[in-house]
């Protein structure tokens, strides 16, 4: 079991919405609003010290997402591989470690081969924990962890009756992560899009307008200064 950090590192997850609707709008191709999000994607990233953000999960393309038009998930694909190349020295220089979860196996292999590359690359790298969720859905996650956990049951390495939370966790694409204190949806939309479900039970929530191209790191900080304000009290009673 992957140890985790210390839970009083402030982790953000963002459910990166909006991206096509914003080029739409200004009558450009939907692409066109996918690259916009990629650097501001880097922009993010490039506050996120300052913010005292440690950890950063963003949502990036979805199980679902493979229902889009076949011209959308290759474009998507193209930019995903480009990001990788173009950001993995900057990364490194700026102390980034990056990862992904999500179910690898239906991507290209070259991207597979990028994402494991910047993996191992950054894998030294302290200063923020950028996870990308790619091809990632919670609900496949949970299964692909079950479906782990009933293995180890059916060779006798665990009992069913000592198979815990913390047994499901472990065997999680997040195992690694601390669970995510403040998760943000960008464009409006206020649903949670099949997006670390098991990880986010506690997390605070905060829904924006403001499409995801058009997300800057000054919006970013006034929604970690309402959840500086919020009690979170995990079930317990408010005192």
């Amino acid at each position: 079991m992957a140890e985790r950090p210390s839970t009083d590192a402030l982790h953000v997850a963002i459910i990166m919405d909006g991206n096509g609707r914003w080029a739409v709008r200004k009558g450009w191709p939907r692409l066109m609003g996918h690259r916009r999000g990629a650097e501001r994607v880097k922009e993010i990233v490039a506050a996120c010290p300052d913010l005292g953000i440690r950890y950063l999960t963003v949502y990036a393309f979805s199980t679902e997402n493979w229902k889009r038009s076949t011209e959308e998930v290759l474009g998507l694909m193209s930019i995903f591989s480009r990001y990788i190349e173009n950001e993995a020295e900057r990364m490194n220089a700026g102390g980034v470690r990056l990862r992904f979860i999500g179910d690898r196996s239906r991507l290209d292999r070259r991207l597979q081969r990028l994402m494991a590359r910047i993996e191992e690359h950054t894998s030294d790298n302290d200063q923020l924990h950028l996870t990308v969720a790619i091809n990632y859905g919670g609900r496949n996650e949970l299964a692909r962890a079950t479906r782990k956990v009933a293995e180890k049951v059916a060779r006798g390495e665990l009992r069913a009756e000592d198979v815990t939370e913390a047994t499901l966790g472990a065997e999680l694409d997040t195992a690694f992560l601390p669970e995510p204190d403040l998760v943000i949806r960008t464009s409006g939309e206020t649903r949670v899009s099949n997006f670390l479900l098991w990880q986010a039970a506690y997390a605070e929530y905060e829904f924006t307008p403001t499409l995801w191209p058009d997300f800057t790191p000054q919006e970013l900080g006034c929604i970690l200064d309402r959840y500086s304000l919020r009690e979170r009290r995990f079930g317990a009673q408010a005192v």
